[in-house]
């Protein structure tokens, strides 16, 4: 199933119950969330519209609908589409049809400011393709420490604004390393799951969102930046990432299944 997230730049979601048929294909159309937003660094429950300070990783509205141009031949060859250039996508997402947007690889700085208090933490967003992906996810939670928190999110079976978060407070490092390298597959392939894992006292926060790009919150950029550039993750401040634009999330009932599996192997509730 392919769904549809169609930016209109405010950031915010339309309904999951909006739905369309998109030459036979059944999407749901809905605003994208560029970037989980942190889930616990600024110690509060974080909404919809948080961004990062230069607004450039929010997602911002084609002049052209993708639904609008491309026949059935075409689009379904747009989908099937895996590699541009030396970057391959995972099978969560894909970019729109007139998305105006290449995926490259690459990591950037940002900022990451709370609208509400203010506060403002320094922030990564990297773009890794497919092969390198998952394992340099994992690279990254080492500057965490041996001990980490988790949270599961899902939008397999969302109904309203808010995504179902499934937390483990405390867990060995290593043994959830161990435990995530059986469900790669699902981490790195489902567009309707994402994880965030956080040093459990500090402001230190790694994601792996819905459209499997990778997202650090931390107050030193350093220690995560030197691990990119070691798994061959070069800088690229001009990048810009698939969920700028228009695009399409994928999933699959076992990865529900597997989801379920996970969060109970975990002992996230």
């Amino acid at each position: 199933m392919w769904r549809f997230s169609q930016s209109d730049g405010s950031g915010n979601e339309e309904s999951d119950t909006d739905r369309h048929r998109v030459l036979g294909l059944s999407v749901s159309r809905r605003g994208s969330w560029p970037l989980l937003a942190p889930v616990r660094v600024m110690q509060k429950s974080m909404s919809s519209t948080d961004d990062l300070s230069t607004g450039s990783l929010r997602a911002t509205p084609d002049a052209q609908s993708p639904f609008a141009h491309p026949d059935r031949a075409a689009f379904e060859a747009h989908l099937a589409r895996k590699s541009y250039g030396p970057f391959t996508l995972t099978e969560a997402v894909r970019p729109g049809w007139n998305a105006g947007i290449v995926p490259r690889e690459g990591y950037r700085f940002d900022t990451y400011a709370d609208p509400h208090t203010r506060a403002r933490l320094p922030a990564i967003i990297a773009a890794v393709s497919r092969e390198r992906l998952f394992e340099t996810f994992i690279e990254l939670l080492a500057p965490l420490g041996d001990s980490c928190e988790v949270v599961l999110e899902s939008s397999h079976e969302k109904r309203g604004p808010e995504r179902p978060e499934y937390v483990r407070e405390s867990i060995e490092r290593l043994v959830l390393e161990s435990l995530l390298w059986d469900f790669e597959d699902l981490l790195t392939d489902d567009g309707c799951t994402g994880i965030a894992i956080m040093h459990p006292h500090l402001p230190m926060e790694v994601q792996l969102d819905e459209h499997k790009l990778l997202v650090v919150y931390a107050p030193s950029r350093a220690p995560f930046a030197e691990r990119l550039e070691a798994c061959g993750v070069g800088r690229n401040d001009e990048l810009r990432v698939i969920s700028q634009g228009e695009h399409l999330h994928t999933s699959h009932s076992r990865y529900t299944k597997d989801f379920n599996r996970l969060r109970h192997r975990l002992g996230a509730e």
